[in-house]
C-alpha cells in the first residue's frame, strides 16, 4: 500500500475495519481469491465509511470487489474445531439440510443461547421465531412453543436446549417439521423419529457450550446486488439481566417524566425474557409475552404502530386456533360449525387474546404513544422498550395512565 493511501486511511475513525479484504477458497493446491476494497466517501473533506451497522456500537464497514473469479464445482463440509450451526452431526434427513434449514437452526441457536437455566424450545420458521417458550419439562417447553403459533409452526425448525425423550419425541411426531435440532436424543427416540424419513434430526453437541456465546461477537457479512460486500459486528444484547433494565424516565422542555410502577418480579422475568427472544426477530418488530411463552409476534413491518397491531391480531388468531384444536381437533380455519366458532371468539375476546397480563417488547423505540397503546387496550401491564425517542414522555404518560410499568433497555435491537 503507498504511503499516500495509508495516510487516507488514518482519517477514517469510526471504524476499525481493515482497507482491504481477502475471501479465499482453497482446494489442495488451488487457491481462489477475492480481492475486495474499502468503501469511502468525502465528506465535510474527511473520507468515512459507513457511520455504523444495524444499530449503534456496531461496527460496520462496506467492501466492493476489485478483483477475482470464483468457480466452486462441489459443496463440502468442513468442521475442524467445535463450533454450532456450522459444526452440525446430521443422524436423520432423507432430504439433505438447505441454506434456509440451517439459517433457522441457527438462528434458533441464537436465541436458545440465553436460556440455559431451564427447559426451553425455540420454533423458527422463515428465521423468525413463530413459538419461544420455558417449562418445568422439555415437553411443556416444547407443547407451549408450538401451541403459541401451531400453524406457523408447521414445517418449521425446532431447537431445544436438552436432551430429547420420548414424551419430547412424541409431542412432535403430532405435527409436521422440518428439522429437530437438540444437544443429544435419549435411547428409543430415533426410532420414534424413523417414522418420518424426512424429517432433519441434527444433533449439536456443543449445545452444551451456548452460554459461552453470549456477549461474543462475530463478523456478519452482507453481499450486495453487484458483488458488494458489508460487513459488521454482530449484534450483543447490552440488557442480559433484570438489572439492566431502567425505569423509564426522561426530561422534556425542562420537566423529568417517571414511570410511576416499576415492574414486579413476574414482569421482570417476562421483560428479560421477551427482549432477548427480540434480538431474534426481524424488525420492525413487537412482541407479547406472558409466563414465560411468546402471545403474540410481529415481525418486518415498517411501522410500529401496525406491528403492535399485527402483533395483537396474531395473538387472538393463534389462541383461537389453540382452543379449536385442543376442544374439537380441527383447525379455526376448517371449523365448518359457525355456533362453535361463535363460542370459540366470544372466549377468545374475553381473554384478548391471551395478552392481559402480558409483557410488550418493542425493538426500538416508539416515536408515538399510539404504538404501546395498542397494548394498552389489550390489557398489557408491563413494557420494556429502547427509550430514545423525542415522545417518550408521551409513552410514559400513557403507561402510567394505565398503571403500566415500563422500563428502558438504552439500545436498539434492530435485526435485518
Amino acid at each position: 500500500m503507498t504511503e499516500d493511501l495509508k495516510k487516507l486511511y488514518t482519517t477514517i475513525v469510526e471504524d476499525r475495519f481493515p482497507p482491504q479484504m481477502e475471501i479465499s477458497f482453497v482446494e489442495d493446491d488451488k487457491r481462489q481469491t477475492l480481492v475486495y476494497e474499502k468503501v469511502t466517501w468525502n465528506i465535510g473533506g474527511i473520507q468515512k465509511g459507513l457511520r455504523y451497522g444495524e444499530n449503534p456500537g456496531q461496527e460496520a464497514a462496506l467492501y466492493r470487489m476489485v478483483n477475482g473469479n470464483l468457480v466452486l464445482g462441489e459443496t463440502r463440509t468442513i468442521a475442524p474445531g467445535q463450533y454450532l450451526a456450522s459444526d452440525i452431526e446430521l443422524l436423520q434427513s432423507g432430504k439433505h439440510p438447505g441454506k434456509t434449514n440451517l439459517t433457522d437452526a441457527d438462528n434458533s441457536l441464537n436465541i436458545l443461547r440465553y436460556f440455559t437455566d431451564k427447559p426451553t424450545a425455540v420454533i423458527v420458521k422463515h428465521n423468525n421465531p413463530c413459538g419461544v417458550a420455558q417449562g418445568a419439562t422439555l415437553q411443556e417447553a416444547y407443547t407451549k412453543a408450538n401451541q403459541a403459533d401451531r400453524v406457523a409452526a408447521f414445517g418449521g425448525c425446532i431447537a431445544l436446549n436438552r436432551p430429547v425423550d420420548k414424551d419430547t419425541a412424541a409431542a412432535i411426531l403430532t405435527q409436521y417439521a422440518e428439522v429437530v435440532v437438540a444437544p443429544e436424543f435419549e435411547p428409543g427416540v430415533m426410532d420414534m423419529f424413523s417414522r418420518k424419513k424426512n424429517l432433519r434430526i441434527i444433533r449439536i453437541d456443543n449445545i452444551h457450550r451456548l452460554q459461552q456465546f453470549v456477549g461474543q461477537r462475530c463478523v456478519e457479512f452482507k453481499s450486495l446486488i453487484d458483488g458488494g460486500i458489508i460487513a459488521q459486528w454482530s449484534f450483543v444484547p447490552a440488557a442480559r439481566s433484570a438489572s439492566d433494565l431502567k425505569p423509564a424516565a426522561c426530561e422534556y422542555k425542562g420537566e423529568t417524566y417517571k414511570i410511576r410502577r416499576e415492574p414486579t418480579p413476574e414482569e421482570l422475568d417476562n421483560l428479560l425474557f421477551g427482549w432477548l427472544v427480540e434480538s431474534g426477530i426481524t424488525s420492525n418488530s413487537v412482541i407479547y409475552v406472558k409466563d414465560a411463552v411468546t402471545v403474540g409476534i410481529g415481525t418486518g413491518e415498517q411501522d410500529r404502530v401496525g406491528v403492535a397491531q399485527i402483533a395483537r391480531d396474531k395473538a387472538y388468531r393463534k389462541l383461537a386456533d389453540r382452543y379449536c384444536f385442543e376442544q374439537y381437533s380441527v383447525a379455526y380455519n376448517d371449523m365448518a360449525d359457525a355456533g362453535k366458532r361463535d363460542e370459540i371468539d366470544a372466549r377468545v375476546a374475553a381473554e384478548k387474546g391471551g395478552l392481559i397480563g402480558a409483557a410488550m417488547v418493542s425493538d426500538a423505540f416508539f416515536p408515538f404513544r399510539d404504538g404501546v397503546d395498542v397494548g394498552i387496550r389489550e390489557g398489557i401491564t408491563s413494557v420494556v422498550q429502547p427509550g430514545g425517542s423525542t415522545n417518550d414522555y408521551q409513552v410514559i404518560e400513557a403507561c402510567n395512565e394505565a398503571d403500566v410499568a415500563m422500563v428502558f433497555t438504552g439500545q436498539r435491537s434492530f435485526k435485518h
